[in-house]
């Protein structure tokens, strides 16, 4: 068998990765140019050739300045409102939420308690993370990515206008009159919120323009492979460190609510989010807009899975043949001529294998539910325990910013230091390694804040009532408000390794006209996160907040350990799926042909069908 052939389905091993500087070698004319220049590594090129990584176009990441401003915005105003929903006008203030210099209260307007500052915080979280559902799947089908941008950015607008006007002096005078204001800008931030998150990443990922690793010659004359999966996770990281920065701009408000007013704090972040639309303006010639489908590929999806449930479909789960049995080449053997029982027409071979992969997606983001509760805390528990504790006239909600502080350092660190360190050293720190870790070091920040909390109830003068107090202003811990900085730098860091990877893992996994949807379907996990918070709040009460940080801790190592048991070969099945798109798409001519042996790749098709048969098919090689 010729090497070609093999090489197609050869594991992709940890290879060192030239990080080009400057791009002398990696210029902005590699995508410019016909992508026919460019073929598929053999087996031994992707063995022996040195591996760089490809940039897109300098303007491409103007992408991740419009989620700076998207993130500044949300992050700038959400984080306030805690404080302004839990805690009253200061005493002694000037009617704007700020504190009287020297006064050590916390900013605040509406008094309405720790229950209701997490319920209206966490309905926030949840509808900002559940619409995308609706608009992820209406993006790919109906609208198309830039349109639903643009939705996004009049909505925040408007929504960022509603809070400043609740945070007039004159509209907080009466608490009834400044809760409208705030609730409904919640849930037209949470709506603009939903148009961007599911479509931002997918567009700047959608950029690069090599399907699979490709060769190239540099000016020197040297051949080398273009690493397509660390290519992508620069892209990725450069936009998750892009958010965190963007959500760094809340320091600012954060000074702003306690030194000026909430109007103030709410009027940045608007002036922040205008930055959306010139960016847009100036991209919309430049970027490519994957077209909307016009069709329902989730509904073919679900067309599978209603034949993959007929007869004793457990009894073929257990046998490992659940997917392999809707396949169409398979329903034909059995004498059927159709995907229903009684009418003709099949769906397409590779849709099989599409459903298979996003399902096992959206089977990996369940794990992400607790992990997203050890890394935001429940509610605003963790900001609590600040307004309990020593401030030295910083303001509570300020520590926060601590998380997108740890990110900011850290992925700089991970991207051009430690993961450049595993490849020379041939260290294979896959997907599957990355998420574990992130998910075992939030656990620890839970663990962090249920020893903070046991030392406030120990100091404080109220004991196991230092909340209550707290609220009062008649007493606090003297423990020091900056330990909680160790919780927020420890789910900071557990970012990114696993939110990086899992938007990795959403965008890789997903068929072309549903990566929208499914970046929605990860960000829901989210939205789970915060209902399971919302069932848990009326319990966050003095004297029981150890057990929510006690338990999240157990939960996320347990959860942690069996992520790694059941998804220890997930790189080597995501590089099969891979494959096997590839091959459906080229011979339907979906995509240009980069490999200079595409008649052996066609000769193959059949052999990676399934992804059973396509893992027998390289171990017979």
């Amino acid at each position: 068998m010729s090497s070609g052939k093999v090489s197609y389905l050869v594991e992709k091993t940890p290879a060192l990765v030239n990080e080009v500087e400057g791009q002398s070698d990696e210029g902005p004319e590699s995508y410019d140019g016909s992508l026919n220049q460019y073929r598929e590594p053999t087996g031994e090129e992707s063995r022996t050739l040195r591996r760089i990584i490809g940039y897109p176009k300098w303007y491409v990441y103007l992408i991740c300045l419009i989620e700076f401003a998207e993130r500044a915005s949300y992050y700038g105003t959400g984080d306030r409102l805690s404080n302004f929903i839990q805690r009253p006008l200061p005493t002694g203030g000037s009617g704007t939420g700020a504190v009287p210099a020297g006064s050590g209260q916390s900013a605040g307007a509406l008094n309405m308690g720790l229950q209701a500052a997490s319920g209206l915080t966490l309905l926030l979280t949840f509808l900002a993370y559940c619409f995308p559902l609706i608009t992820g799947y209406l993006s790919d089908r109906y609208l198309g990515r830039m349109k639903m941008l643009w939705m996004g950015v009049i909505t925040g607008v408007v929504s960022h206008i509603i809070f400043v006007i609740g945070a007039i002096p004159s509209v907080l005078k009466n608490g009834n009159s400044a809760l409208a204001p705030c609730v409904i800008g919640i849930i037209t931030l949470a709506i603009a919120t939903s148009f961007i998150k599911p479509v931002l990443l997918p567009t700047l990922l959608s950029q690069y323009p090599h399907e699979t690793d490709v060769v190239k010659t540099l000016k020197s004359g040297e051949l080398v492979v273009v690493d397509r999966d660390a290519s992508l996770q620069r892209m990725t990281m450069t936009f998750y460190w892009s958010i965190n920065f963007g959500a760094f701009v809340s320091l600012g408000t954060a000074y702003c609510a306690k030194d000026i007013g909430y109007w103030l704090a709410y009027l940045i972040p608007l002036i922040i989010y205008l930055i959306m639309p010139i960016v847009l303006i100036f991209l919309r010639r430049h970027i490519k807009d994957e077209p909307p489908s016009g069709y329902s590929l989730l509904a073919d999806c679900c067309k599978v899975l209603s034949v993959c449930l007929e007869g004793n479909w457990i009894r073929r789960y257990r046998d490992g043949e659940f997917w392999e049995y809707a396949r169409p080449s398979n329903l034909r053997q059995m004498g059927r001529n159709g995907w229903r029982k009684n009418k003709p027409g099949f769906y397409a071979e590779s849709l099989v294998s599409d459903t298979k992969a996003t399902m096992s997606a959206c089977a990996i983001f369940l794990y992400y539910v607790i992990y997203n509760i050890n890394d935001g805390g429940i509610g605003a528990i963790v900001n609590n325990q600040t307004a309990s504790m020593d401030d030295n006239g910083v303001p509570n909600d300020l520590i926060n910013n601590f998380n997108p502080l740890a990110i900011i350092i850290s992925m700089p660190l991970l991207d051009w230091i430690v993961y450049p360190i595993f490849r020379r050293f041939k260290i294979n720190f896959k997907p599957v390694y990355r998420i574990t870790a992130g998910f075992f070091i939030a656990s620890m920040a839970s663990l962090a804040g249920a020893i903070i909390q046991y030392r406030i109830y120990q100091t404080s003068s109220c004991g196991w009532y230092a909340t209550n107090c707290a609220n009062d202003g008649t007493a606090f811990s003297p423990i020091s408000m900056w330990e909680v900085v160790s919780e927020y730098t420890l789910t900071g860091f557990s970012e990114c390794l696993a939110m990086t990877t899992g938007y990795e893992l959403a965008f890789e996994r997903s068929p072309t006209h549903m990566k929208s949807f499914v970046m929605a379907l990860f960000l829901f996990t989210s939205a789970l996160s915060a209902a399971l918070g919302e069932i848990v709040t009326p319990s966050l009460q003095d004297p029981h907040l150890i057990i929510p940080f006690a338990v999240l801790t157990g939960l996320g190592v347990l959860f942690a350990a069996i992520f790694l048991w059941r998804y220890w070969d997930l790189d080597k099945i995501m590089e099969i799926e891979r494959q096997e798109r590839l091959l459906h798409e080229r011979t339907k001519e979906k995509m240009p042909i980069y490999s200079s042996h595409v008649d052996e790749l066609e000769s193959g098709i059949e052999h990676v069908l399934s992804i059973t048969s396509a893992a027998q098919y390289k171990d017979q090689k």
